[in-house]
């Protein structure tokens, strides 16, 4: 292994914990759940389900 400065190993060592926080984001952004503010059309309050 070539010999690096300190600073280049602290430099890949933020490189790294860097690409791995992105990765750990993406990861969790494409299995976020959506939630809308519309109201669903299964929910109808005008009709009455009780037989009074």
């Amino acid at each position: 292994m070539p010999q690096l400065s300190p600073l280049n190993w602290i430099f890949l060592f933020l490189l790294f914990w860097i690409a791995v926080l992105m990765i750990s984001i993406l990861i969790w952004w494409s299995k976020k759940i959506y939630f809308s503010t519309k109201t669903p059309k299964i929910l109808n309050i005008s009709e009455n389900k009780w037989n009074w």
